[in-house]
């Protein structure tokens, strides 16, 4: 018996989404529960990897249960595939496990020919309605199956119109479709040099064999990649009796959302077109109306439309994204599934779907993915200034945007990867555009609902996105955008905000985000279940009170070397590094001193209380000078000035010199981290002193202050020991001087293996660790992460070599392990021992899942990132229970 292909919607349920995709499932579920769906049946995922390895062909076995399939589709619709006087009509779409909006292909109305169009337009009554859908038909089909560029069946179409002197579609009769259809055959033939096919059998498989195909198109290889879906699932195909909305104004399309999927709002949220096909709303061709605007046209249909959105909601407890359509007024569900939704909104979603006790807390905590809330703290416009609105479209996802007009998807991406921040500005947006809209800031339209593919788009990526702004005349060739009175061109600076639907001229002032009281209540029920606690990367005091303000509960890395890099110290830190002697060193630190002490107070005022973890300088010093390139051409033009007997020259000269000196072949390995300090002691001496005279003063001050002294990239245990002497002297002498006791702690930073390793030994003298997991990838990989990154590792990653960039989300076989090693090592010799992590992983979700598995006691992240940390936290001690 052969291997089970295809699935009757009422075989299936909600449980078997890998086998028949979520479109599949959902599908199934419904037909179930007894509500509207045209019936059909679901080619599986399954089928679809058998036709890759079968090199893209349909196995007869495939193919024989597909046409059994008919034959039952045909018994309960009374109707027949190809019957030239009661003809059964068919959609074919994709559906992945995963929902891919507008990634893979989709054909509408197969089965129509010339007979079956003529034989729907007797039986209906209604030729323009049966010409229209056989147009329809023809233009997919040629796109999706023959490969014919959408845009050159559009151009037929407006010709037509231009000669008829209209211009919308609906106003087009029988008859002009039918020139329409002619002449959609001629451009097939000269395309193709076959005449358009008319048998409906041939018609679907083709049509199962294109969308088969479509998962692995640009687009959606693409969309996978953005949203770490893999690549081996495969697409099912759910083959499904059409119905028609475009049978006249007794009929219509349209989308719907049970919640506003913009703001979360508890209001049934969608858009609808009379006299339509579904494609009509997405596509973004005619401007749709509110779905509200149903309850005045249809209110029986729109009791009904409430009454299912109430229950698939509840039933799939979640935001449901609906397409329904209304055949003479019949209402039908063609589709359910979880709506994108903005950050805002999926926050208010989870939170007031646990207080409505749809969804439990711990659910309402894993609905949420945390680098969403990146989203969150994006600027906004800021709403004191005083703007003039040069036009206005819908407000599709909130937001706001400035940068340079772009036309197209590939200059977007171009300019981009040169640093440029762009506006993508297009008449609407196509599935094909999506590397476009990845790489822009912002999009606007001119065309497309809030329910077309560059809002739904925009609205998953926490773009902002401005649709339906009908006033902008976009002129692709020659690159601008026009309203009554002014035109911009391409590289003009524009500004949209996805919130309100206003387009400014120019770039507009922006400010912070305020976080909402859902987000708030979300992040405070993370707090509840997280045993991980959360610390932030800070180097100054208005870095520390904004992690403040995000919820950090202390600084896990204080980078001092930052602190040197401030122009107006740069001089002195200079002079200290080309100091001849020690004395000399030694007076450039004394006046760097007082300005580390002011530094450090500012931080701990800042943290008040909580832990400040402190580093002492890491770089090496030739950081701090200017580059041997710029030197000699600085030399150089003194020379050919005739300068060499100049105070400057002689500067230039000797600033050369140690340039060279101090020069290094691998700086990643050099001379830098306690290996400074083990050479010019006198430099942590300087620092430390400021730190602990910095926690006496505020001590005085009544500022609660814990320090943190972190000795930077040890590897053996005498390291640790020396500068731990060090740092306890110069700690005991300025508490002496004061008479004034502070409470610290000395450990190292764990970033070299042998470290990890040694970890036992250097347990005894350190009293935390702090997993450097920037520099521990770059020593355990034999990796620089700056030519990595910019020459072969998206390379290793795209070929499948690493399952992913090492240095955004941590290698736990190498680098993982190391840490492992290190903590279970290091709690050996002293139990209570504190670890943590500070690198950029700190702020990473599976990141933070792995250091709750391996025990440590803290992340360390940007101020930027608290949030998402401490909501991956709380997921991470969810999924280990």
């Amino acid at each position: 018996m052969s291997e089970k292909k295809v699935y009757r919607f009422d075989e299936g349920n909600a449980g078997m989404r890998d086998l028949l995709g979520g479109k599949g499932a959902n599908l199934a579920e419904m037909s179930n529960a007894g509500l509207p769906v045209p019936p059909g049946f679901t080619i599986t995922t399954e089928a679809c990897n058998d036709f890759f390895v079968n090199e893209e062909v349909l196995s007869d076995e495939l193919m024989e249960q597909v046409t059994q399939a008919i034959a039952d589709l045909e018994n309960r619709t009374g109707k027949k595939l190809g019957h030239p006087e009661n003809p059964l009509l068919v959609s074919v779409r994709s559906g992945a496990k995963f929902s891919m909006p507008g990634m893979m292909d989709t054909i509408l109305n197969l089965g129509l020919n010339d007979q079956t169009a003529a034989g729907l337009a007797e039986q209906t009554g209604n030729p323009r309605f049966a010409y229209d859908s056989y147009r329809r038909f023809i233009q997919m089909f040629g796109d999706v199956v023959l490969g014919i560029e959408h845009y050159k069946f559009e151009e037929i179409i407006m010709d037509v119109k231009e000669k008829r002197g209209v211009q919308l579609d609906p106003q087009l009769d029988a008859d002009d479709w039918k020139k329409v259809i002619d002449l959609y055959k001629t451009l097939i033939k000269k395309e193709t040099g076959q005449e358009f096919l008319q048998d409906p059998i041939e018609q679907l498989k083709q049509s199962i064999h294109a969308v088969f195909s479509s998962w692995n198109n640009t687009r959606a290889k693409i969309y996978r990649k953005m949203n770490h879906i893999p690549d081996d699932l495969g697409t099912a195909v759910n083959v499904q009796t059409m119905v028609f909305g475009n049978t006249g104004e007794e009929s219509g399309t349209g989308v719907c959302f049970t919640r506003n999927p913009s703001t979360g709002e508890k209001k049934l949220y969608g858009e609808f077109l009379l006299n339509a096909q579904g494609e009509d709303v997405v596509a973004g061709i005619r401007t749709p109306q509110p779905i509200a605007e149903l309850q005045d046209s249809m209110p029986d249909i729109y009791e009904q439309l409430v009454a299912i959105c109430n229950q698939l909601e509840l039933s799939y407890k979640d935001m449901q994204d609906i397409e329904f359509t209304i055949e003479n007024r019949h209402l039908y569900i063609l589709q359910t599934r979880s709506g994108k939704r903005t950050t805002q909104a999926a926050i208010r979603i989870a939170v007031n779907m646990a207080r409505e006790g749809i969804l439990t807390r711990e659910e309402a905590l894993m609905r949420i993915q945390p680098e969403q809330l990146d989203h969150m703290l994006h600027r906004r416009i800021d709403p004191d200034a005083s703007l003039k609105t040069w036009a206005k479209g819908l407000p599709a996802s909130p937001g706001a945007a400035s940068g340079q007009i772009v036309f197209d998807a590939d200059q977007a991406e171009a300019l981009t990867k040169q640093g440029k921040k762009v506006v993508l500005v297009r008449p609407e947006t196509t599935p094909e555009d999506i590397h476009g809209i990845l790489a822009a800031q912002g999009i606007l339209t001119s065309r497309g609902g809030m329910t077309s593919h560059a809002a739904v788009v925009a609205r998953g990526m926490g773009k902002a996105c401005v649709c339906g702004c009908e006033q902008l005349k976009i002129d692709l060739r020659n690159k601008t955008v026009t309203t009554e009175d002014i035109t911009l061109r391409e590289g003009d600076l524009l500004s949209i905000d996805g919130g309100t639907g206003q387009v400014f001229i120019g770039e507009v002032p922006m400010i912070d985000p305020e976080l909402s009281p859902e987000f708030q209540e979300l992040l405070a029920w993370a707090d509840e279940k997280r045993k991980l606690s959360v610390r932030t990367n800070a180097d100054n005091p208005s870095d520390a009170r904004k992690a403040r303000e995000l919820g950090a509960e202390g600084i896990g890395l204080c980078r001092t070397e930052h602190m040197f890099m401030d122009p107006e110290r740069v001089p002195i830190v200079q002079e200290m590094i080309l100091a001849e002697h020690e004395d000399e060193r030694k007076q450039a630190l004394a006046r760097l001193l007082p300005i580390q002490k002011e530094d450090f107070k500012g931080i701990f005022q800042a943290m008040d209380g909580c832990p400040v973890n402190i580093r002492l300088l890491d770089p090496p010093l030739h950081e701090f000078l200017p580059h041997l390139e710029e030197l000699l051409v600085e030399i150089t033009k003194l020379q050919v000035t005739g300068q060499e007997a100049t105070p400057e020259y002689r500067q230039k000269e000797n600033l050369m010199k140690k340039v060279r000196a101090l020069h290094e072949f691998n700086p990643m390995l050099g001379h830098r981290g306690c290996r400074l300090g083990m050479v010019y002691p006198e430099i942590y001496r300087m620092q430390v002193e400021a730190i602990f005279k910095a926690a006496v003063e505020c001590i005085e001050e009544g500022v609660r202050v814990e320090p943190e002294i972190m000795i930077p990239l040890v590897g053996h245990v005498q390291e640790l020991k020396r500068m731990r002497v060090l740092v306890e002297e110069v700690a005991e002498e300025i508490m002496r001087q004061s008479q004034m006791a502070v409470s610290y702690k000395v450990g190292t930073m764990i970033e070299v293996p042998r470290a990890a390793l040694t970890a036992d030994q250097i347990a005894g003298k350190a009293d935390f660790f702090s997993f450097g997991t920037n520099d521990l990838t770059q020593t355990t990989f034999g990796y620089s992460r700056d030519d990595a990154e910019g020459k072969f590792l998206h390379i290793y990653v795209e070929q499948g070599v690493l399952p992913h960039n090492p240095f955004i989300s941590i290698d736990r076989e190498g680098v993982g392990e190391l840490v492992r090693i290190g903590v279970e090592k290091g709690r050996q010799v002293k139990p209570g021992l504190k670890t943590g992590i500070c690198g950029e992983h700190g702020g990473e979700k599976a990141s933070i899942q792995f250091c709750h598995e391996v025990g440590l006691d803290y992340v360390s992240c940007s101020p930027f990132r608290v949030p998402l940390a401490r909501l991956a936290a709380a997921q991470a001690a969810i999924l280990n229970k």
